[in-house]
């Protein structure tokens, strides 16, 4: 087993005053055009792959594409209870049906 008593313990010391923090804490808070999309931090919010049924695909499928496409993808997906895939499949298969 290792010996912990030699890591010493840091701490962070005290706060300084309230005269001294950053005067932020007391700005509005803004919303973002990427946060009604949706998003936080920058990020488009995504459902987690693992709550996603299983569905016995194999082969990974990665693209660049812009943030708003795959926001209105994903809202698609979510609206009529689909997986991204499946929403992709249904338009490969009206895209092939149009020649």
């Amino acid at each position: 087993m290792a010996d912990v008593s030699k890591l010493k313990r840091k701490t962070l010391g005290t706060p300084p005053p309230m005269e001294e923090a950053s005067s932020n804490l007391n700005a509005p808070e803004t919303v973002s055009a990427a946060h009604l999309l949706g998003a936080t931090s920058g990020q488009i919010s995504r459902m987690d792959g693992r709550s996603a049924r299983r569905t016995n695909r194999t082969l990974q499928f990665a693209t660049r594409v812009k943030p708003e496409w795959d926001a209105e993808l994903r809202e698609l997906a979510r609206r009529d209870g689909l997986l991204l895939v499946e929403v992709l499949e249904r338009a490969l298969e009206l895209y092939k049906n149009i020649k």
